[in-house]
């Protein structure tokens, strides 16, 4: 007769089972920085813009789609979120809002390019990829990734489709956007931060001070519920110590290289565990829908800028359709002013989600059922 497996042999089997998949899950993480950071590297040598971000971000996106074991925890990418907003908000300076009036008209001009923007986008997916009602505008909203994708779920969306598109979308944003930079522009996004900070730069004191804007930035997001939390809340500590002359801690250059290539992971990581044909399918259709978009982006962005005092450059990085960190990291690279860019990527988030239940409703088919 088999013997009935007693409770502490299955906790035993338990525990083995756990052990190994933290070993798989350590394994994994361990080969999507090494090749991130190989990517990064390779970038760097190949002269590319935002070598750090793109490099790591691009190596382990094309490792995700062939099936490579790449994995990036939960728990990695909000730190290193963080470090980026406590940096970000070292560039505040006294002066920095004496001309916060002239942020209006782009502000007015936003809320006309979500409208254009999403409709556009709407239509996209609507019509020539053939999503049905609810997918395609919520894969089509230029909102935050994690806010369409939940909206659209809870209204009968495809909840992967939705997360591939806007993933595919931040992707393709970020890669191609400093070339489109260059392209029109004559300005190259550089493949520094800025000046090089060493590590022998960092003293005690500004050890203390950053460790501070960071826990204390976490806090204030957690609390007082930022959108992107762990970016908004540093930046935010860090602005006002900045701003106000409490500190001008530096961070050295390799922390935000080693911050950025874990957001470049994690963005790549994204496309792991999906099926190889369905990623190519969505970046084929993504490749269409973001040239839309950016078009749209490129066109507000300079019809804004005859009307208003903001240069062409800022108001292309406010109105992109990528992430709040990515284009925040691009406005440090261009000396573009990172308050401007940040208050518009939050207003675009929240203009999106406070304004995508309504639209959502007013626009359903008649012959849709009701969510």
């Amino acid at each position: 007769m088999l013997k009935r497996p007693s409770i502490d042999d299955e906790s035993s089997v338990d525990e083995v089972a756990e052990r190994r998949f933290a070993v798989r899950t350590t394994v994994a993480f361990a080969t999507t920085l090494g090749l991130g950071t190989l990517g990064a590297f390779a970038f760097w040598e190949l002269h590319m813009p935002l070598p750090w971000l793109l490099g790591s971000m691009f190596v382990t996106s094309v490792a995700a789609i062939a099936r490579a074991p790449i994995s990036v925890p939960g728990f990695a990418r909000p730190p290193m979120t963080a470090v980026i907003g406590t940096i970000l908000g070292s560039s505040f300076h006294q002066g920095l809002f004496s001309h916060i009036d002239e942020w209006l008209i782009p502000l007015v001009g936003l809320v006309l390019f979500l409208i254009t923007a999403g409709g556009a986008s709407y239509l996209y997916f609507r019509k020539f990829a053939g999503f049905d009602h609810t997918t395609a505008y919520f894969a089509g909203m230029p909102g935050g990734l994690v806010e369409m994708v939940m909206l659209g779920t809870e209204r009968g969306g495809d909840e992967r489709m939705m997360a591939l598109v806007h993933s595919a979308r931040i992707f393709l944003v970020v890669m191609s956007l400093p070339f489109i930079f260059q392209a029109i522009t004559g300005q190259a996004v550089g493949r520094g931060v800025g000046n090089w900070v060493g590590l022998d730069s960092l003293s005690l004191l500004d050890i203390l001070w950053f460790a501070m804007a960071l826990v204390a930035g976490v806090v204030l997001g957690t609390f007082a519920r930022f959108p992107a939390r762990y970016l908004l809340g540093p930046i935010s500590v860090s602005g006002l110590l900045h701003y106000f002359g409490v500190t001008d801690f530096t961070v050295p250059t390799v922390i935000l290289c080693v911050a950025q290539i874990v957001i470049g992971a994690a963005v790549g990581a994204r496309f792991a565990k999906a099926n190889p044909r369905t990623v190519i399918k969505v970046f084929a259709l993504s490749v269409g829908s973001t040239a839309q978009l950016l078009s749209i982006t490129v066109a507000a962005a300079f019809l804004v800028s005859l009307i208003s005092d903001m240069t062409f450059e800022a108001l292309v990085l406010a109105y992109s359709p990528g992430g709040l960190a990515e284009m925040s990291l691009m406005a440090l690279s261009l000396h573009v002013e990172i308050p401007f860019v940040i208050l518009h990527h939050v207003a675009r988030v929240l203009l999106v989600v406070a304004g995508a239940t309504a639209a959502f409703k007013l626009i359903r088919p008649r012959n849709s059922p009701k969510p």
